[in-house]
């Protein structure tokens, strides 16, 4: 019997300690700031549509405004990782969050109480909530990856990204499913269908900011700030008593080699200077343009609209727009399975050719459904394939694109540069959103289906430069991935294929005993 209290004693300390282990508490954190930036995405999607929100801002569903509300949120972003990342450089990952969470919350309530009671002036409080929004969830996506990758072991770095970025599909589900039971339960005419959705956002803020004292501060920016002490309880937090001092001696061996290197804006965006990180902000800015490419910024914000041009009337179309939320929130489990086992630059150049050939199947399927009564052809016969074509296409964005490029950023950098990459990441995230949200009501409006096809030659080019130019990042540490700069400068190419021998092509082979447990791979990497 005293055996049997012993066992459940060390499972219950064993499973307490694993609950309350700092890595998992900093993913759960980090997992939950992203879910933001999906919650505002699937929060747009019926807000457009509902009657009372459009006759409060005084549009019509066709204005151009429409866009304009969805797309200035994202300028809003672009600024915001810019002061966000001067903030966590300058006082550190954490008051950067915070801030940032704030903002967020005080932009929401803008949003919630625009037009609550009046109309005049509604339309510029909205724009208002949606830009200081927008503020605060760019900061967030700016910090949050850095502040993940920095407490994340160089062979896990992958899959605590994509579990986050899991979440970001979570809070797009969440939005959809909510705005879906309001807009069902109360109807398009009435004003509570669009302001609960918005308000209901408050969760995610107010709980961060609830937690976020918890949390550790990233070693690396104590040393960075020269807090050695600081840095050394830090790593006892995270990793514990034993690994602390010899992640002490590598965080303190990588900064000496880099303390002399300080690096601005300037050094970034300039290439021919002596610290110049031109390239790795050329490889940062088209991962966003090509993600940007790939039509998905536009399939989450407007996904009721595309399956409307397949064939499907309004009702369906919701239903089938959150069955494809849930399908892509499963799917995205494959990401965090093979991030790290196969890596991000195969997954980014088979993901962007097969939403290719699924855009150029549903250009097809798009004109029989817009011409199906002169062509007698049943709405079924081209709704269900063009619906089972975009599922599968969503699932290989997740898998192949979501994740990979806000990853990148914060592995290609020195410490002195990386909160600046990872803001140019969401600038450009930013100003390239902007255009696609502001264009795809125009483009739904003006091309039909053949918006389709646009999107089928956009992704063809996004794999082909990705196969062309971006290194593999995955297994290597942030040193290891620097280095491949300068081999490429010293040889007088960009070209993967012709750095180094074409040792960034792929993965590095592991070398040694491989680890076990949370930050390991889930699915290991064959030789």
């Amino acid at each position: 019997m005293d055996r049997v209290q012993r066992v459940s004693s060390d499972v219950g300390h064993t499973v307490k300690e694993r609950i309350m282990d700092k890595k998992h508490e900093v993913v759960l954190f980090s997992s939950t700031a992203i879910a933001l930036y999906g919650y505002d995405q699937g929060m747009m999607s019926l807000v457009n549509t509902n009657y009372d929100y459009l006759r409060t801002m005084g549009l019509s569903r066709d204005s151009p405004m429409v866009g304009v509300i969805v797309s200035v949120y994202y300028l809003g972003c672009a600024v915001g990782a810019v002061l966000a990342s001067l903030l966590a450089d300058k006082r550190g990952r954490k008051p950067s969050i915070f801030t940032c969470l704030a903002v967020t919350a005080i932009g929401n309530l803008v949003m919630f109480i625009s037009g609550l009671g009046f109309h005049t002036g509604a339309m510029a409080l909205m724009l208002a909530g949606r830009t200081v929004m927008g503020l605060g969830v760019g900061g967030i996506d700016a910090v949050i990856p850095v502040y993940s990758s920095e407490l994340a072991p160089d062979s896990g770095r992958g899959k605590a990204l994509a579990q986050e970025f899991q979440m970001n599909i979570f809070g797009l589900l969440m939005a959809f499913a909510v705005n879906l039971l309001t807009t069902n339960t109360l109807g398009k005419s009435n004003q509570w269908a669009w302001r609960v959705p918005i308000i209901v956002m408050q969760i995610y803020p107010v709980l961060l900011l609830a937690v976020i004292g918890r949390l550790p501060e990233t070693p690396r920016w104590f040393i960075f700030n020269e807090r050695k002490k600081d840095a050394h309880d830090s790593l006892r937090e995270i990793f514990g008593k034993d690994e602390a001092q010899s992640k002490m001696d590598e965080l303190q061996t990588a900064h000496e080699e880099e303390c002399s290197k300080q690096i601005s804006y300037t050094d970034m965006l300039l290439p021919n200077r002596g610290r110049s990180q031109f390239h790795p902000t050329i490889l940062t800015i088209m991962g966003q343009v090509n993600q940007a490419l790939t039509g998905y910024g536009a399939v989450s914000v407007y996904g009721p609209q595309i399956f409307q041009l397949l064939g499907f009337g309004v009702n369906k179309a919701e239903y089938l727009t959150l069955g494809n939320y849930i399908f892509y929130f499963g799917t995205m489990t494959f990401s965090w399975l093979y991030i790290d086992a196969v890596g991000r630059r195969p997954l980014m150049v088979w993901g962007a050719f097969g939403l290719s050939i699924s855009f150029g199947i549903l250009t097809l399927l798009g004109y029989l459904a817009f011409n199906s009564s002169q062509l007698d052809i049943p709405n079924l016969a081209v709704s269900i394939p063009g619906s089972v074509v975009l599922y599968l296409a969503t699932s290989m964005f997740g898998i192949g694109w979501l994740a990979t490029v806000w990853l990148i950023p914060t592995e290609i950098y020195p410490s002195t540069a990386r909160a600046q990459g990872s803001a140019i990441s969401v600038i450009v995230w930013g100003l390239a959103n902007f255009a696609v949200t502001l264009l795809t009501p125009i483009g739904f409006n003006n091309l039909n289906y053949w918006l389709f096809l646009v999107f089928c030659f956009t992704n063809m080019f996004a794999g082909l430069w990705t196969w062309a130019y971006s290194p593999e990042t995955g297994g290597r540490s942030f040193e290891e991935n620097v280095e491949f700069f300068h081999k490429a400068e010293k040889e007088g190419t960009w070209r993967v294929g012709q750095v180094g021998g074409g040792e960034y092509t792929r993965m590095p082979e592991q070398e040694g005993p491989q680890e076990d447990g949370e930050t390991a791979p889930l699915l290991r990497r064959r030789s």
